[in-house]
Order: structure tokens, then sequence, then C-alpha cells
């Protein structure tokens, strides 16, 4: 198993459940974040942390499934759908593990825009109770 295997079997199990701690171990310490509607990449372990696990609890709690993988050298886009509130939520995780496995670069895009905007609404209250914690 090579380790970018390694890392998205990681990843798999921790993709629905909001493990910071197990997630902390799996994220480089120079990764970087793109979010579907954050303009600027979010750097940094403790961020992209921070911002994963909330996308965990948010995406986790609406039927989460991967439907399709693509997985070539380092990179693996992962295409998802969920259903948040009764909006359907179909969307593509972008992952590039490093060469020792751990999630150096992480995008994610969403669609359709009201998706988008469900998903916003709910990531923004899971990273205000991080904050708060």
């Amino acid at each position: 198993m090579t380790p970018t295997q390694k890392g998205l079997a990681q990843w798999h199990e921790l993709a629905t459940t909001p493990d910071p701690a197990r997630l902390a171990t799996l994220v480089a310490k120079d990764a970087v974040f793109h979010s579907p509607v954050v303009h600027t990449p979010q750097e940094g372990h403790a961020l992209v942390v921070t911002y994963l696990s909330a996308a965990a609890a948010t995406l986790g709690q609406g039927e989460f499934e991967y439907v399709r993988e693509i997985v070539q050298g380092q990179d693996a886009m992962l295409e998802f759908t969920c259903v948040l509130d009764g909006i359907h939520v179909n969307g593509v995780d972008i992952i590039r593990f490093d060469e020792s496995g751990k999630i150096r670069d992480f995008k994610v895009m969403i669609r359709p825009i009201k998706a988008v905007n469900k998903v916003w609404e709910l990531m923004a209250a899971q990273l205000e109770n991080a904050r708060s914690s």
C-alpha cells in the first residue's frame, strides 16, 4: 500500500467523524485548505484541522457518501453527495498527500449554489462552536 493509499484510507475513516485529535495526525504541518466559500486559502496545520473537522461535522449529518474516486500518484479526487436540510449537495474533494501520506492540500468544490449556501450556513455554525470551545 502506498503512502497516498494509506492516507486516503485514514481520510475515509475520518471524513464524517469529527475527531480533531485523529485528524491532526493525518494533516501535514504546512497543509492548506481551500474552502468553497472562503476566498483565501486557510494555511497551517491548526486551521486545516479546524476546517476539516467542521466539514466532517457538517457534511456527516447529511447522508454523506463518496460516489466516485480517482487516485493518481499523490493526488485523489473524491466525488461526494449528501442531503442537508432537504438540499441535495454534490461536491468534490481534491486532496494532495505528501510523501508520507499526510494531507498537504485539500480543496472542496460544491454545487449547486443552493447547496453552497447551506454548507456555508452550517459550516459557519460549526466553526463558531469550535472557536467558543
